[in-house]
């Protein structure tokens, strides 16, 4: 039986989300806003007052010259086989010739125009004992200017103020048709499903990001100016990049402002990974995978998931630390956090989030986002109904750690599902699976605007069955009907 079929080959499957705007362009009044972001400087003073042969003693000192910074990571790179061996005020690692220094708790924090300060006993050879040439400090190289207030465009519903609308208790949603599907080129001749989408408007463009399935599991990427030419866009298979061959799914793709890096994050079968890029435009530009956990599946992850697998990665920030979701198939949410200083490094402290006895009420794909103008979060997590059909649960909390209180999340009364939305064009599915909401922006902390919210999500034909590897997911876009706005 089909649904059975699903359920059981979710291994091989992948999920990610996205969002993206379409239907509702023309009732809504457009304006490109560049969102807020921290513009950073910093200066780095580095002197070593202390040296004998073979070591020293250095001391540095940090003035932040930008936004006021919680968390800090400095790095450099030593020009003649200098050692760190022993930190005070600071956190040291050091890897070959590149050296990693982090705060610590008492001195996470510099103001706009603040310093800090640290030290650290060194090695050297004989004397010889030059001083490092550059420092980076959050990924910003320190020059002792400021740099520009980073600058991402996006398209918003609003001109000013905060929004003032708000989630509402129940939802209702129009769908598009099918706006994406697969794309076969002569290195892929057969591809037999786009899903698990994740996408972002920058600089005047959707740029969407889609696990598909060849012969395998891999990533693609698209973009176009208007959705009414996401259909003809060609699409770039990631495969080809450094990211490479081999099982990689459910992208989710955002830009990290204090490092001034677009991050791509992915599943990879054993571990959460990402790639890197300064030109999401440039799909050959991502760097090749690095895993955000240096241990592999954290112990709490083994001990729950059963028969489970482990996926669908999403990374969210707040002001002081940013949290990576992932699932189970086995009715358990979970997250892992850093700071935002040590961030992509440093993922513990892996706690249970959410749990359900009955695994299909808590299956997989879950968002998590901030609404825009509130002190509040919400989340997005997919079920399996009763019917079998896939379809979307909602929670809010104030804070990304929770508590979390039903919005609409049940199948009477559900986030997304077949009783929900109606189809203008003609139904062309009962699934509603693996998506993401349309964001206001672009950065880590993932903020949406409460007013006409749009869902980019995966579909398919309801008749289709068998293999769920090769199932025709397609993609398109719910737009809000209801909205509080």
């Amino acid at each position: 039986m089909f649904f059975a079929r699903l359920f059981n080959s979710r291994r091989a499957r992948l999920t990610a989300v996205a969002a993206v705007p379409l239907v509702a362009v023309s009732a809504m009044t457009a304006a490109t806003l560049p969102p807020a972001a921290a513009a950073p400087g910093c200066s780095v003073t580095y002197s070593a007052p202390s040296q004998w042969d073979g070591g020293f003693t250095a001391s540095v000192s940090i003035t932040n010259l930008g936004d006021a910074i919680n968390g800090w990571t400095l790095t450099w790179s030593f020009g003649a086989g200098q050692q760190v061996k022993q930190a005070w005020n600071a956190e040291a690692t050091q890897s070959g010739a590149d050296v990693t220094v982090r705060n610590v708790s008492y001195n996470a924090t510099i103001p706009t125009g603040g310093k800090v300060e640290f030290g650290f006993n060194g090695s050297s050879t004989g004397t010889d004992n030059p001083n490092p040439t550059a420092f980076t400090l959050n990924g910003t190289l320190c020059t002792g200017d400021v740099g520009p207030t980073t600058t991402t465009t996006t398209t918003t519903t609003t001109t000013g103020n905060p929004p003032a609308g708000n989630l509402p208790s129940s939802f209702r949603w129009s769908s598009s048709g099918v706006l994406i599907s697969p794309k076969p080129d002569s290195a892929h001749p057969n591809v037999y499903s786009v899903k698990d989408p994740s996408v972002v408007y920058y600089n005047g463009k959707y740029h969407v990001f889609a696990s598909v399935y060849t012969t395998g599991y891999n990533i693609m990427y698209t973009s176009f100016t208007d959705w009414s030419q996401a259909a003809s866009a060609p699409h770039y298979y990631l495969d080809r990049t450094a990211v490479g061959s081999g099982y990689k799914a459910a992208p989710h793709v955002f830009y990290f402002a204090p490092q001034r890096l677009w991050y791509l994050v992915y599943q990879t079968g054993s571990n959460a990974s990402y790639s890197t890029t300064t030109d999401i435009s440039n799909p050959s530009s991502w760097s090749a995978p690095k895993n955000f956990y240096a241990n592999g599946m954290p112990q709490i992850i083994r001990d729950n998931i059963g028969n489970g697998y482990w996926v669908d990665f999403w990374l969210v920030c707040d002001n002081a630390k940013c949290y990576l979701f992932s699932s189970d198939d086995n009715g358990h949410l979970y997250r892992s956090e850093t700071t935002m200083g040590q961030f992509p490094n440093g993922f513990t402290n892996t706690v249970i989030a959410m749990q359900d006895s009955n695994r299909n009420r808590l299956f997989e794909a879950s968002n998590v986002y901030k609404v825009a103008g509130k002190n509040q979060w919400l989340l997005v997590h997919e079920a399996i109904g009763s019917d079998g059909r896939r379809w979307f649960r909602t929670w809010t909390a104030p804070a990304i750690t929770g508590p979390w209180t039903p919005l609409a999340a049940e199948e009477s009364n559900p986030f997304a599902r077949s009783n929900n939305v109606t189809f203008p064009s003609g139904s062309w599915t009962r699934d509603f699976s693996h998506g993401e909401m349309i964001r206001s922006g672009v950065d880590q902390t993932m903020e949406i605007n409460p007013c006409g919210l749009r869902f980019l999500y995966q579909g398919m034909n309801p008749n289709s069955g068998g293999d769920y590897n090769k199932l025709p997911w397609r993609l398109g876009l719910l737009t809000q009907t209801n909205s509080t706005c």
